[in-house]
């Protein structure tokens, strides 16, 4: 695994857990994860490369790359919420079966 940068070593396993789950989720904004964990969209771009499978984080990217919900100023108006209700929870950078 490549080096992590600076940022990446002060989050706990925890914290890279949250930001993977956040990631991974299609309404919370990359601004929403800055925020909380003061990532910005290309620190969680090279977090998400380091710990994701290849495959994994090509199909990440390739959901995320232009998706009007990642950032908060292409979002609707009518979006107010980070989760959505469907999503699967994810611990310890494993998707839980329902």
């Amino acid at each position: 695994m490549s080096s992590q940068t600076e940022t990446n070593k002060a989050l706990t396993t925890e914290e890279i857990d949250r930001v993977i789950q956040m990631a991974w989720e299609d309404r919370t904004t990359f601004e929403a994860i800055e925020m909380q964990f003061g990532l910005p969209e290309k620190e969680v771009i090279v977090l998400m490369r380091q710990q994701l499978k290849p495959s994994s984080f090509a199909m990440w990217r390739k959901r995320t790359h232009g998706r009007n919900t990642k950032h908060a100023a292409k979002r609707s108006e009518e979006i107010d919420r980070f989760k959505c209700t469907l999503q699967r929870a994810i611990t310890y950078n494993k998707i839980s079966k329902r």
